[in-house]
């Protein structure tokens, strides 16, 4: 196994990766809250961790990746109420909608994706052992956290203690022994339509306990990675991280990885995170129908994990034109083929640079740099070490093996190059088009038309 290296937010310094089993290595990855239909900046975190688990596999270790979904939540039953459905029934169909958009993704599934309302029983469990160590507190049926017996509190998202605030407005305010206390368990209200029993009265759970009961369940204490967008450091990551703490005497995770938000630019210029409260957002779907998912893990792999990374339909162009790319170099390479000796360093630097905190982009740079040597080759070069560099990150299927074109779109391909010849543009611009809603591109060489699946 090589040295790879993942920056934790928690010591905000480069770590090496060092999991006490190679065997079972244990990724949670925080998953959406589904009371609506995901955009695309919520599946970033989805494709950072679904390559981070393919890297780690190629680096010869055994990694379970657990994506949790959230439907026990707030903004579930408000949404709910608003649409006039029942909240499990709301949530139900925004889950089956997500995993519809990301399968689309082509990254396959996490291997659990355990949803809050299968893990209750944990949830009471956890909350049950923390007030059993006088670490939480029951008001009125509602439990709340007593943050101020965790020394270290704040330490994952190095926040003044005083500072905080833990977004839950007035809600159970007056029942708080400390305003900077949490909400474990919401008492039953008139007029929610879900609820569960449990020692101290029939509620719900708060969404910080969801994901600390989920990620025992499924992983154990001190796993090895915790990931998830960089907004959900504070409150949701700090107090998993105090409460699973508070409970069990040891930390959830050993390494916390945090990706950047995805940004848009205002009418000012000005950049801003993509996200539903905003308004700004581009659905999942909407862009997938746009581009396919080979260009989006391309756009997203373009920038450094950990950063902000500007969404534009300019950026979705320049992905598009790397897939066509990859796709044209992955045409001239010989199929068991050897690669010639040059080629070798490229390989070697795209490796070195996942190994160095997963800089994806950085990566790109040789696998353009492989790609533009392998073009100037005077010998036959192989697919062996494109296939590998692809499989990593998701794209093998850039090197898919070219598929016949129907006759209907040999003709329209034909009646384009006859435009052509007749100086025809607009019909030749007609007939293009008409070919890339069917699914075909056009790509005019030396030897004449030939007919490619589009991006």
């Amino acid at each position: 196994m090589s040295d790879v290296s993942l920056y934790d937010t928690r010591t905000r310094s480069l770590q090496p990766f060092a999991p006490r089993d190679p065997a079972r290595v244990g990724i949670y990855a925080c998953g959406p809250t589904v009371y609506a239909r995901v955009h695309v900046g919520n599946a970033r975190p989805f494709v950072v961790f679904s390559q981070l688990k393919r890297f780690l596999e190629h680096e010869g270790y055994g990694v379970t990746l657990v994506g949790n979904i959230t439907d026990i939540n707030d903004k579930i039953y408000t949404a709910a109420v608003a649409a006039g459905k029942p909240s499990g029934d709301l949530a139900a169909e925004m889950a089956a909608l997500y995993r519809e958009d990301t399968d689309r993704i082509g990254l396959g599934r996490p291997d659990a994706e355990p949803l809050a309302t299968e893990y209750v029983p944990h949830i009471v469990e956890l909350i049950q052992r923390l007030i059993d160590t006088d670490a939480a507190y029951v008001a009125s049926g509602d439990v709340y956290f007593r943050v101020r017996t965790v020394d270290g509190y704040g330490e994952l998202s190095r926040r003044d203690l005083d500072q905080m605030d833990q977004g839950e407005g007035v809600e159970g305010a007056s029942l708080k022994e400390d305003p900077l206390d949490f909400a474990l368990w919401k008492a039953w209200k008139e007029g929610e339509d879900t609820a569960w029993d449990a020692p101290w009265g029939r509620g719900r759970p708060g969404w910080h306990i969801e994901c600390s009961a989920m990620a025992e369940a499924l992983l154990g204490v001190e796993f090895d990675i915790h990931g998830g967008g960089v907004d959900l450091v504070f409150p949701h990551h700090e107090n998993e991280a105090a409460q699973t703490f508070a409970a069990r005497g040891k930390p959830l995770a050993r390494i916390w990885m945090h990706n950047g938000m995805l940004e848009l630019a205002s009418a000012t210029g000005e950049m801003s995170k993509m996200a539903k409260s905003v308004g700004n957002i581009r659905g999942l779907h909407e862009v997938l129908d746009a581009v396919g998912g080979d260009v989006l893990i391309l756009f997203f792999s373009s920038g450094h994990y950990r950063q902000p990374l500007a969404f534009s339909d300019e950026r979705l162009e320049e992905a598009t034109r790397s897939a066509e790319r990859i796709r044209d170099a992955a045409r001239r390479l010989v199929k068991g083929a050897a690669s010639p000796d040059s080629l070798v360093g490229y390989r070697d630097s795209f490796f070195a640079a996942l190994r160095n905190d997963f800089n994806t982009a950085e990566a790109l740079g040789s696998l353009y740099g492989w790609i533009r040597e392998a073009n100037r080759s005077s010998e036959p070069v192989g697919d062996s070490h494109l296939k590998e560099m692809l499989d990593v990150l998701g794209l093998i299927g850039l090197m898919a093996a070219d598929v016949a074109a129907p006759d209907e779109a040999l003709e329209l391909a034909r009646q384009r190059d006859a435009a052509r010849a007749n100086k025809d543009w607009a019909e030749a611009d007609r007939l293009r088009d008409e070919l890339r809603a069917m699914g075909w591109e056009v790509r005019d060489g030396p030897d004449g038309p030939e007919l490619v699946p589009a991006s």
